[in-house]
């Protein structure tokens, strides 16, 4: 970062951008004219994802100070970042296999699985995985910050634990869990999603927040779609870098759901199935 005091700070001071326009760093030789495509998709989305976490974290901490509308503006604001990380996989679309093969064995064992970012968005948003977390153990800084996300209450604990102090019935195991498991679906829950969905105007803010984190799960699933779809379209079933298993892998993910409640009420509602 450069020394330039306020007075005499240019935009590219400010930015830094003599560090992050040399932050690129091209290795297949001989030199391949598409690879700086593939380095930019990823740190841009990188970026992305650290203003995420920023945004999802605010939003958690004003959800548990019971300040719903701040909160409301945050998950506003992750949902068009959602929207630009989502949109940015056009562009790594017109990246052909036969381009990406020029390079592709420079990437050697270095994968998005390895995103330490894209996995504490996921421990953010509930889905815990505690083998995640050794993936790391050579990086001890990513291992520690995903060790903190991991006992931390995700997005949809702490909502919980708000709707529990609105006065709506949910048992301890629900409000007082093991941080670390991922979160599973819970009848009361689902009981206390058909008392709000079916009177919206006495629990609008609470209604209004459940359609927000509807959104930003759909989002997400478009997102792992497109990531399927782009990955499918350049490497078909090949394996992906890493050792993952590539689009099968990507596939199951579009299994994982965050907010189970939210979207059973769904049938409960097109059913007739009442609240009491």
């Amino acid at each position: 970062m450069t020394s330039a005091t306020p007075h005499d700070m240019s935009y590219a001071d400010y930015l830094d951008l003599e560090t992050l326009l040399s932050a690129q760093h091209p290795l297949a030789q001989p030199p391949q004219h598409d690879e700086l495509l593939f380095i930019i998709q990823h740190q841009t989305s990188e970026l992305w994802f650290k203003l995420v976490l920023h945004e999802l974290r605010s939003a958690r901490d004003l959800i548990g100070a019971d300040e719903l509308p701040a909160a409301l503006k945050r998950l506003a604001r992750v949902k068009h970042v959602q929207a630009t990380l989502t949109g940015q996989w056009s562009v790594l679309a017109t990246l052909t296999p036969s381009e990406y093969a020029k390079f592709r064995d420079f990437l050697a064992t270095s994968s998005g699985f390895q995103s330490v970012q894209y996995r504490a968005v996921e421990f953010l948003l509930g889905n815990k995985n505690p083998d995640m977390v050794r993936v790391f153990d050579s990086e001890p800084q990513w291992r520690d910050l995903l060790t903190e996300m991991l006992h931390e209450p995700s997005l949809y604990d702490v909502f919980l634990q708000l709707l529990a102090r609105r006065g709506f019935s949910l048992p301890a195991e629900v409000t007082d869990r093991d941080w670390t498991q991922p979160y599973v679906a819970s009848d009361a829950v689902l009981q206390v999603a058909r008392e709000v969905y079916s009177d919206p105007e006495t629990h609008w803010d609470i209604y209004e927040t459940c359609e927000e984190l509807v959104d930003l799960e759909d989002n997400f699933q478009q997102w792992r779609f497109r990531h399927l779809k782009t990955v499918e379209r350049i490497i078909g079933s090949a394996r992906g870098t890493g050792g993952s298993s590539g689009v099968p892998f990507l596939r199951r993910a579009l299994e994982l759901t965050f907010f189970p409640e939210l979207y059973a009420v769904r049938g409960d509602i097109a059913n007739g199935v009442s609240h009491r």
